[in-house]
């Protein structure tokens, strides 16, 4: 039986696609560590969900204690990016 244009472009997607998903960078985003610090968020994610945990992030996260660095994007949703480790 022999191949079709459709079942080279399907074949030559398939390939495409493999090729994209091998070369994507690494996860290059931090992860939040689960330490004395951060476990009792760890346990409010688990219990009440992300957007409850996210509250408090600036309470250490801020310029006087612990400054972002420059550039990062808005912080209105941290744990969208920052998983948590672990998990």
């Amino acid at each position: 039986m022999a191949l079709k244009n459709r079942d080279w472009l399907l074949l030559l997607l398939g390939v495409g696609l493999v090729v994209f998903l091998w070369a994507a960078p690494e996860e290059s985003t931090r992860r939040v560590p689960q330490d004395e610090i951060h476990q009792e968020y760890f346990t409010m994610v688990k219990n009440e969900g992300k957007k409850t945990a996210e509250k408090f992030c600036e309470d250490c996260h801020n310029p006087q204690q612990e400054p972002l660095p420059a550039g990062h994007p808005p912080k209105a949703r941290c744990l969208l990016c920052h998983k948590l480790e672990g998990q």
